[in-house]
């Protein structure tokens, strides 16, 4: 192919830019504004049949329009309603949307502010564990009778129904011995899912069965410590079992396509609902032991809804009555705790049950120094201190269900009738437990006094004096106690002796510290904790309650200077010895530090303990560590570094990287943030300079540049080099560091042979290539403006860029070599210009140093050609290679590359032009309305002065048909 001299066209900028400039047209909106509503005017016109009328029109406006898909939102769809009067399974689903409209309404009668018991599960399952083997009675019952005729008449099959429970109570049993405690709880999610079974499958009185063998093993005690971890999985069955009595029935209501509203009364329930209701409270009523006939019952205590209005009050008193009748005080409080909570979910504003339920609790108390259970306790070698704490989950859950949106009264009744009980320490920790914060905040000191005068043999003083620590961390006490209470609770703790007592204590009361006083008696609590926790390295077990401590700490001292001034809070970091841990509290602190942290900070005292604290966090980084976490160290300690301001101390500002540099070798994200934000350090000298460049000035910028050139290399990631390798430059140029600047662009063209064919992008392969194209074309952007070395030749740094893309292994089918080229073309076409689009201040460009020297045009102008040689070159092998459509897209690409660069008066470049164009249409491959916009546009610049040789050129240029 022959070669075809270039030849630059002389450009204007600033009449180029004035074309651009879009012009302003004035507009008038009048009453139009793109957010006002549309305004839908309908018209309806109404035709007269009759002999010589005439239609009338008439039209209505509406401000808003209609959504017509809105209605299905609102279940008033009318497809919907037809498929549903037609389908059975479309009214199912009708009946299933009720239901959790009617669950959300249901769980709705107490408000968010009510704790649920679904929150305290988790709790009391992790709390009360054991480790001794576990027993399970199973009543199977006996097969006979099972292959009976089948009854027909309704009664006949009631009885039939009554014959199978006594027999299920006269079976036999089979119990199963040595469960650990998991093998337990299987067995009893077995037994659940066993319910769910038997109920899908139609064995309704099996269901039943399941939930009386289950209900019976609440009155078994033998190992007392699982009791109420036991009461839990137990009652997730009885709770499984009343709902799906209660909607077996409600979906018994659903008559002639119809269903019950959400509120219902009795007379909306259909006979057949009732009469089944009915049976289910006669199977009940059958059962003979009191303790499964109670569960069950309570269990569909909201199916009396169905009977009688009436029916839910009239029976919550029976059954709190029922419980009188179990002895053991144990069982007999997780049953009124029970009957409290279905009571609560279905008819909260009936208080007298519970009020009930707690007077009757309150005097069946004392049986728990009774003989019998002193006896059990010592039959299975429990202590007392252990026993009683198995009342607090049962105890707290009443105290709460009687306090909620109680009012004064009632709570000063309850306190009252606690201290007749001789200030019993575990009625008082309930109270303290369920009552609302602000009640127990404002009578503080009462509390501290019923607290001292009670007995500690049963339930330690300490643990009351936490239950209190936790209400005045939610509510304020009187000002004028806040000191005292503080000294009277501290007493206490302080004297207590076991690592594990104390911390769980002082860990409550860290929080009321920083709360009311200053970092003086914050100070004093960490220094006892120091104190408390240090001997016999006590701390190791308590990891999670130290890290609670500093979390409280932190979140209320937000100034920093005043955190670092509390002389114990670094020792108190030093007991985080394991180094997980460590790591954990020092990101806590960092997150708490650039949350809150507004200002730059130059204060040594917080940064040397910053440095040390991510030095931490640096130096637990191994080959081991997730990306994730390297990312999230980072970010802790990049934000660190940019909140550290020496002002215009500019050497100490450098020192401080050089420092950080050093410490944080490991976490490349935070070296790439050291070299910008020293890059950003030599610009902001510079500005504030203001051009007065001193020998010290310039010394500062140059040991800004080395810090980046020397840092640079240790980074990993090749494209993260090149970038700042580029940027660097660009800043050691604007500083009129020339030969730093060409050092960094020297380093980066002599590491693009290193670029792989493949890199790592989020954990996927990617190509480079497109990369390394995006990065050479910025790269070309910054070499315009670089100035020629004296002792390098013309344009020497462009040359060695393309020598070195011209030995760069390039994928088989890859064009973004040819597209490069394209790129230094046009960076070519524009060195070639009499004054440059943008400039450096104060840096003479090659325009300057040159003039338009012809010798220099001339350089330029070969290589050019040699350029368009490569170019040709490559669509010459792309017609050989059958590649027609590349070949294609490459061809016009070059000719728009030539049309907006190229001067086209140039007869060999005109036709050079031409010849691209008819290779682009060539195989039928180019996009014919890309073509046709392009032609057009030619024809558009050739009207312009100076551009009536395209006018020439247009004629030259078929657009290809195609048939």
């Amino acid at each position: 192919m022959a070669v075809f001299p270039w030849h630059s066209r002389n450009r204007n900028y600033k009449a180029e830019f004035a074309s651009c400039r879009l012009e302003a047209v004035p507009l008038e909106f009048g009453d139009y504004h793109p957010l006002k509503p549309i305004t839908v005017t309908e018209s309806k016109t109404k035709k007269v049949s009759r002999k010589g009328s005439t239609s009338s029109t008439s039209s209505s406006s509406s401000s808003s329009v209609v959504d017509p898909l809105s209605s299905v939102l609102d279940g008033t769809d009318p497809l919907s309603m037809f498929a549903a009067s037609a389908d059975p399974a479309a009214l199912a689903a009708t009946t299933e949307n009720s239901r959790k409209k009617r669950d959300r309404d249901d769980n709705s009668i107490v408000g968010s502010d009510f704790e649920p018991w679904a929150s305290k599960r988790g709790e009391i399952l992790a709390r009360y564990t054991t480790t001794e083997k576990l027993s399970i009675n199973l009543f199977m019952g006996s097969e006979k009778g099972k292959a009976g005729t089948a009854i027909s008449a309704m009664s006949e099959k009631v009885r039939t129904r009554l014959e199978e429970l006594d027999d299920f109570e006269e079976g036999s049993q089979k119990e199963l011995l040595n469960l650990t405690q998991q093998d337990y709880v299987n067995r009893i999610e077995e037994l659940n899912q066993s319910l769910k079974d038997a109920w899908a499958s139609d064995q309704k009185v099996k269901a039943l069965k399941i939930v009386i063998q289950c209900s019976k093993l609440l009155s078994d005690t033998s190992v007392i410590q699982f009791y109420p971890s036991k009461f839990v999985l137990i009652t997730d069955i009885l709770d499984t079992f009343g709902k799906l009595v209660y909607e077996r029935i409600f979906s018994m209501c659903v008559d002639n396509h119809s269903i019950l509203p959400d509120h219902f009364s009795p007379e909306n329930v259909n006979d057949t609902a009732k009469e089944t209701c009915l049976n289910w409270f006669f199977k009940i009523a059958s059962i003979r032991e009191l303790i499964p006939r109670f569960y069950v019952e309570a269990s569909i205590l909201k199916c009396n809804k169905f009977l009688s209005k009436t029916g839910i009050s009239e029976c919550l008193p029976r059954l709190t009555c029922m419980v009188r009748g179990i002895g053991d005080p144990l069982v007999s409080v997780y049953a009124r705790a029970y009957l409290c909570r279905v009571g609560m979910e279905v008819a909260p504003h009936l208080k007298e049950s519970l009020d009930k339920n707690f007077f009757d609790f309150l005097l069946t108390f004392k049986q728990i120094h009774g003989d019998t259970v002193q006896n059990q306790l010592v039959l299975q070698g429990v202590e007392l201190p252990s026993y009683l704490p198995l009342y607090s989950p049962a105890m707290d859950w009443i105290f709460q269900c009687i306090s909620y949106h109680a009012p004064e009264a009632l709570l000063t009744e309850m306190m009252e009738r606690c201290k007749k009980l001789a200030n019993n320490a575990l009625l008082l920790n309930s109270v303290m437990s369920a009552f609302r914060a602000e009640f127990i905040a404002t009578r503080s000191m009462d509390f501290i006094g019923m607290i001292k005068e009670c007995d500690e043999s049963g339930f330690p003083k300490h643990l009351l004096f936490r239950s209190l620590g936790l209400n005045l961390a939610l509510a304020n006490p009187p000002e004028s106690d806040r000191l005292q209470i503080l000294n009277e609770a501290w007493k206490v703790i302080t004297k207590l002796k076991n690592p594990q007592d104390y911390i769980n204590c002082a860990e409550v009361w860290v929080e009321y510290t920083c709360k009311h006083f200053t970092k003086r008696e914050v100070n004093t609590v960490l220094a006892d904790v120091i104190k408390h926790m240090t001997p016999d390295r006590a701390f190791e077990d308590s990891y999670p309650q130290l890290q609670s401590i500093i979390k409280k700490v932190i979140a209320h001292f937000h100034d920093f200077s005043v955190l670092f001034s509390v002389e114990k809070f670094l020792p108190f970091l030093d007991m985080f010895q394991k180094e997980s841990v460590r790591v954990e509290v020092c990101k806590c602190i960092m997150e708490v530090f650039i949350k809150h942290q507004q200002e730059p900070t130059k204060d040594p005292v917080i940064l040397n303990a910053l440095l040390h604290i991510c030095k931490t966090m640096h130096d637990s980084v191994n080959a081991l560590t997730l990306e994730d976490e390297k990312r999230m160290l980072a970010y802790l300690i990049n934000g660190f570094i940019k909140m550290v301001s020496f002002g215009r101390d500019f050497e100490q500002q450098l020192s401080f990287y050089v420092e950080a540099r050093s410490m944080f070798c490991n976490l490349e994200p935070v070296l790439v943030q050291l070299i910008h934000s020293v890059n950003r350090l030599a610009m902001e000298t510079r500005k504030v300079m203001k051009g007065n460049h001193s020998r010290k000035t310039a010394a500062f910028v140059r040991a800004c540049v080395a810090y980046c050139f020397i840092t640079i290399p240790s980074l990993v990631g090749i494209f993260t080099r090149l970038n700042l390798y580029l940027h660097s430059g660009q800043v050691a140029l604007a500083n009129q560091c020339l030969s730093q600047a060409d050092a960094f662009f020297k380093a980066a063209i002599s590491l693009v042979p290193e670029v792989p064919k493949m890199i790592n992008i989020d954990g996927k392969m990617r190509p480079s290539e497109s990369f390394l194209l995006e990065f050479l074309c910025n790269f070309f952007s910054t070499l315009l403006i670089v100035p020629d070395h004296p002792e390098h030749g013309v344009l020497f740094l462009v040359r060695e860029l393309l020598n070195v893309i011209q030995d760069y292994t390039w994928e088989d089918n890859s064009d973004e070599k040819i597209r490069i080229y394209t790129c230094v073309l046009h960076l070519l076409s524009a060195m070639s210009q009499e004054t440059y689009l943008y400039h450096v201040d104060k840096v003479d460009s090659n325009d300057s140093l040159y003039g338009g020297d012809s010798k220099f045009l001339a350089e330029n102008n070969k290589l050019c050609e040699t350029v368009m040689a490569q170019i040709l070159e490559h669509l010459k092998t792309l017609a050989k290679d059958e590649a027609l459509k590349r070949q294609s897209s490459l061809g016009l690409s070059f000719f728009n590359s030539i049309l907006a660069h190229g001067d086209l008066r140039s007869n060999r470049l005109n036709q050079l032009s031409v010849n691209l164009w008819h290779l682009a249409q060539r195989h039928g491959c180019a996009d014919t309305r890309t073509m046709v916009k392009t032609l057009e546009y030619i024809k558009k610049r050739s009207k312009h002065p100076d551009m009536g040789h395209l006018t020439e050129l247009a004629l030259r240029l078929p657009l290809q048909t195609r048939t």
